[in-house]
C-alpha cells in the first residue's frame, strides 16, 4: 500500500515503512485491512496540518510479550504488530477514552463521519484481536493493531477466484464519487478488477458533469457523507437528468444511522464501509440486473 499512501498523505508527511524480517502470517480479510491501514494513515495526516513523519510498523509480539494492563480479556497467544504513529497534535486523555466510538470525531462538520476508528476497532476485534492507543497531546499519536498469528496451512486461507463472482462484461460504466482520494481510489480498483469501466470524481459537481458527458454511465456509485452536497443529494439531481440510472450508495453509516440524512427509504441500495471485493460484486450485480 505504500504508494497509495503516499499519494494520500501529500508530500509535507514523510512516510516510514519499518518491518522486521520473518514476520507471522495472519489470517484477516485483506480489504478490510487495507481500508483499516488507511483510515488510521488519513486520521494521521490530518493531525498533521503543517507536516511530519507517519511511521506504519510490522512485527511479531509472543505471548511473552503481552502488556496485561493494556490486553485485559484477549487470549493469551502470539500477535502481529501492525502500528500506525505520527507526529501530530495528539489527543487530551479524554479524547483518546472517546476515540474508538461511533461517530465521535473531534473534526468540523463535513471534515469526517466519526466512523473510522470505530471501524478499525471493530475489524480488529471481529478478528480477533486487539487495540491499544497512545497520544500525547503536542507529540502525536500511536496506535496499535495485534492481529492473532495464523498457524494453519495455506489450505485455510483460500480465497474464491473472483472469476467464480457475478462480474461486469467489459462494458458496464460505473461512476464511483468520494471525496477522500484514496477510498475513492479502493474503490476504482475493486470495481476495475471486477470487469467494470470506471469514472471517478471526487464531488457532485465533477460527478454531474461526467454524467452529463458520459451518456454511458449505467450506475452511479456514490459516499453519502461528503462536504457540500452530500451522496442523496447528488442522486436526487441525476436521476432528474438520467430517470433511468441505477444508484448504489456507500458510508459508514448503518440503516438506521442513515436516516438522519434522509436516507429511510426501504428500496435505496447501500453497501457499508468497510466492504469486500466479493460483497461489493455481489450487490453491484443485483442493483444493475433488477429491471428499471
Amino acid at each position: 500500500m505504500s504508494d497509495l499512501l503516499r499519494h494520500s498523505l501529500g508530500a509535507d508527511i514523510r512516510l516510514e515503512m519499518i518491518s522486521i524480517g520473518g514476520l507471522w502470517r495472519t489470517h484477516a480479510d485483506r480489504n478490510q485491512l487495507e481500508n483499516a491501514i488507511l483510515n488510521l494513515a488519513v486520521n494521521a495526516r490530518d493531525a498533521m496540518p503543517h507536516g511530519g513523519r507517519l511511521a506504519i510498523e510490522t512485527r511479531n509480539i509472543d505471548s511473552d510479550e503481552r502488556d496485561s494492563g493494556a490486553t485485559r480479556g484477549t487470549p493469551v497467544r502470539d500477535y502481529v504488530l501492525i502500528s500506525v504513529s505520527d507526529t501530530g497534535a495528539g489527543m487530551a486523555e479524554e479524547v483518546a477514552a472517546k476515540a474508538f466510538d461511533p461517530f465521535f470525531t473531534t473534526k468540523q462538520v463535513g471534515k469526517g463521519t466519526g466512523l473510522g476508528l470505530s471501524q478499525v476497532y471493530g475489524f480488529v476485534r471481529q478478528s480477533g484481536g486487539y487495540v491499544k492507543l497512545r497520544s500525547v497531546p503536542g507529540e502525536g499519536t500511536m496506535i496499535e493493531l495485534y492481529l492473532p498469528r495464523f498457524a494453519g496451512d495455506d489450505r485455510d486461507t483460500v480465497v474464491p477466484p473472483l472469476q467464480d463472482l457475478r462480474m461486469g462484461d467489459g462494458h458496464e460504466v460505473v461512476l464511483v464519487v468520494d471525496d477522500e482520494a484514496a477510498v475513492r481510489r479502493l474503490s476504482v480498483d475493486a470495481l476495475t478488477e471486477l470487469g467494470y469501466q470506471v469514472l471517478e470524481a471526487d464531488g457532485a459537481l465533477s460527478a454531474l458533469r461526467l454524467l452529463d458527458a458520459h451518456p454511458e454511465i449505467a450506475l452511479l456509485f456514490t459516499d453519502i457523507v461528503m462536504p457540500d452536497i452530500n451522496g442523496r443529494k447528488l442522486a436526487e439531481e441525476a436521476l432528474r437528468r438520467r430517470p433511468e440510472l441505477k444508484i448504489l450508495y456507500t458510508s459508514g453509516y448503518n440503516r438506521s444511522s442513515a436516516s438522519a440524512m434522509d436516507m429511510q427509504d426501504a428500496g435505496v441500495d447501500m453497501i457499508g464501509k468497510p466492504f469486500t471485493v466479493e460483497q461489493l460484486a455481489v450487490k453491484l450485480r443485483a442493483v444493475l440486473d433488477r429491471p428499471a
